[in-house]
Protein backbone atom coordinates (compact mmCIF):
# COMPACT_ATOMS: atom_id res chain seq x y z
CA UNK A 1 0.00 0.00 0.00
CA UNK A 2 2.93 2.20 0.73
CA UNK A 3 4.37 1.54 -2.73
CA UNK A 4 1.03 2.52 -4.19
CA UNK A 5 0.83 5.98 -2.25
CA UNK A 6 4.89 6.47 -3.23
CA UNK A 7 3.85 6.22 -6.60
CA UNK A 8 0.90 8.15 -7.17
CA UNK A 9 3.07 11.26 -5.48
CA UNK A 10 6.23 10.61 -7.42
CA UNK A 11 3.55 10.37 -10.51
CA UNK A 12 2.35 14.01 -9.21
CA UNK A 13 5.86 15.55 -8.65
CA UNK A 14 6.57 14.36 -12.01
CA UNK A 15 3.68 15.87 -13.67
CA UNK A 16 3.99 19.11 -11.53
CA UNK A 17 7.56 19.79 -12.51
CA UNK A 18 6.61 18.91 -16.12
CA UNK A 19 3.76 21.39 -16.18
CA UNK A 20 5.44 24.10 -14.97
CA UNK A 21 8.64 23.63 -17.00
CA UNK A 22 5.95 23.74 -20.00
CA UNK A 23 4.61 27.34 -18.59
CA UNK A 24 7.98 28.53 -18.15
CA UNK A 25 9.28 27.57 -22.38
CA UNK A 26 5.66 28.84 -23.09
CA UNK A 27 6.34 32.09 -21.63
CA UNK A 28 9.89 32.27 -22.92
CA UNK A 29 9.09 31.69 -26.66
CA UNK A 30 6.32 33.94 -26.62
CA UNK A 31 9.29 36.76 -26.19
CA UNK A 32 11.35 35.14 -29.04
CA UNK A 33 11.46 38.77 -30.96
CA UNK A 34 14.20 41.03 -30.73
CA UNK A 35 12.08 44.16 -31.46
CA UNK A 36 8.89 45.94 -30.29
CA UNK A 37 6.13 46.35 -32.53
CA UNK A 38 4.97 49.62 -32.80
CA UNK A 39 1.76 50.32 -35.23
CA UNK A 40 2.54 53.19 -36.83
CA UNK A 41 -0.77 53.37 -39.50
CA UNK A 42 -3.28 54.67 -37.85
CA UNK A 43 -6.59 55.30 -40.40
CA UNK A 44 -7.99 58.60 -40.13
CA UNK A 45 -11.24 61.12 -39.84
CA UNK A 46 -11.49 64.99 -41.09
CA UNK A 47 -13.92 66.82 -39.81
CA UNK A 48 -15.16 70.27 -41.71
CA UNK A 49 -16.96 72.73 -39.60
CA UNK A 50 -20.50 73.47 -42.27
CA UNK A 51 -19.52 76.50 -44.63
CA UNK A 52 -21.95 78.56 -46.60
CA UNK A 53 -23.63 77.23 -49.74
CA UNK A 54 -23.48 80.10 -51.52
CA UNK A 55 -20.71 82.49 -52.95
CA UNK A 56 -20.44 85.71 -54.62
CA UNK A 57 -17.37 86.64 -57.44
CA UNK A 58 -14.61 88.22 -55.42
CA UNK A 59 -15.62 87.08 -51.91
CA UNK A 60 -13.69 84.55 -50.08
CA UNK A 61 -15.12 81.87 -47.75
CA UNK A 62 -13.23 80.41 -44.29
CA UNK A 63 -13.43 76.60 -44.24
CA UNK A 64 -12.04 75.01 -41.19
CA UNK A 65 -10.89 71.50 -41.01
CA UNK A 66 -9.35 69.11 -38.45
CA UNK A 67 -8.02 65.85 -38.98
CA UNK A 68 -8.75 63.46 -35.95
CA UNK A 69 -6.84 60.26 -35.98
CA UNK A 70 -7.75 56.76 -34.85
CA UNK A 71 -4.03 56.89 -33.08
CA UNK A 72 -1.39 58.50 -32.87
CA UNK A 73 1.80 58.41 -34.40
CA UNK A 74 4.82 61.14 -33.89
CA UNK A 75 6.18 61.04 -37.34
CA UNK A 76 2.71 61.14 -39.02
CA UNK A 77 3.00 63.72 -41.93
CA UNK A 78 -0.48 64.71 -43.52
CA UNK A 79 -0.57 66.28 -46.49
CA UNK A 80 -3.49 68.65 -49.07
CA UNK A 81 -4.07 68.63 -52.62
CA UNK A 82 -7.21 69.29 -54.61
CA UNK A 83 -8.46 69.93 -58.18
CA UNK A 84 -11.23 72.62 -59.10
CA UNK A 85 -13.32 70.60 -61.50
CA UNK A 86 -16.54 73.49 -61.83
CA UNK A 87 -16.21 77.51 -61.85
CA UNK A 88 -12.65 79.21 -61.42
CA UNK A 89 -11.37 80.77 -57.50
CA UNK A 90 -8.37 80.59 -55.46
CA UNK A 91 -7.84 77.91 -52.86
CA UNK A 92 -5.19 79.19 -50.13
CA UNK A 93 -4.28 78.76 -46.18
CA UNK A 94 -4.24 82.15 -44.46
CA UNK A 95 -1.82 84.54 -46.21
CA UNK A 96 0.14 81.58 -48.06
CA UNK A 97 0.37 82.38 -51.51
CA UNK A 98 -2.72 80.16 -53.68
CA UNK A 99 -2.37 76.33 -53.88
CA UNK A 100 -1.85 75.02 -57.50
CA UNK A 101 -4.50 72.00 -58.61
CA UNK A 102 -3.07 68.61 -58.01
CA UNK A 103 0.26 69.81 -56.44
CA UNK A 104 0.67 68.53 -52.84
CA UNK A 105 1.74 70.58 -49.83
CA UNK A 106 2.55 69.02 -46.19
CA UNK A 107 0.30 70.01 -43.46
CA UNK A 108 2.15 71.61 -40.31
CA UNK A 109 -0.98 70.94 -38.19
CA UNK A 110 -4.45 69.02 -37.84
CA UNK A 111 -6.06 71.76 -37.68
CA UNK A 112 -6.33 74.58 -40.27
CA UNK A 113 -8.05 77.03 -42.01
CA UNK A 114 -8.54 77.05 -46.20
CA UNK A 115 -9.64 80.57 -47.91
CA UNK A 116 -11.27 79.88 -51.03
CA UNK A 117 -12.03 83.33 -53.28
CA UNK A 118 -14.10 82.65 -55.99
CA UNK A 119 -13.23 84.45 -59.28
CA UNK A 120 -16.12 83.78 -61.42
CA UNK A 121 -20.05 83.80 -61.46
CA UNK A 122 -20.96 80.11 -61.91
CA UNK A 123 -21.31 77.10 -59.45
CA UNK A 124 -17.87 76.69 -57.52
CA UNK A 125 -16.96 73.07 -57.10
CA UNK A 126 -14.02 70.91 -56.22
CA UNK A 127 -12.51 68.08 -54.09
CA UNK A 128 -9.77 68.08 -51.55
CA UNK A 129 -7.64 65.31 -50.33
CA UNK A 130 -6.15 64.65 -47.00
CA UNK A 131 -3.48 62.11 -47.16
CA UNK A 132 -0.70 60.49 -44.71
CA UNK A 133 2.79 59.32 -45.32
CA UNK A 134 1.45 55.59 -44.55
CA UNK A 135 -1.02 55.99 -47.42
CA UNK A 136 -4.57 56.57 -45.62
CA UNK A 137 -6.31 59.30 -48.08
CA UNK A 138 -9.61 61.05 -47.35
CA UNK A 139 -11.68 63.14 -50.14
CA UNK A 140 -14.02 66.18 -49.44
CA UNK A 141 -16.11 67.48 -52.14
CA UNK A 142 -17.03 71.40 -51.69
CA UNK A 143 -19.38 73.14 -53.35
CA UNK A 144 -20.59 76.85 -53.85
CA UNK A 145 -23.84 77.82 -55.80
CA UNK A 146 -23.66 81.83 -57.05
CA UNK A 147 -25.26 84.44 -55.04
CA UNK A 148 -26.80 86.72 -56.82
CA UNK A 149 -29.62 89.42 -55.95
CA UNK A 150 -32.38 86.87 -55.07
CA UNK A 151 -29.93 84.47 -52.63
CA UNK A 152 -29.20 85.61 -48.77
Amino acid sequence: MKNVINIKKHFFATMYVLATLFVVEFCFSSCSEDELQVQKNFPFEVQVMPVSKYIANGETVEIRCRIIPIGNYSETEYFFRYFQFDGKGTLRLFNEPPFLPNDSYLLAEKEFRLHYTCESTVTQSFDIWISDNMGNEKKLTIQFSPQNAGTV
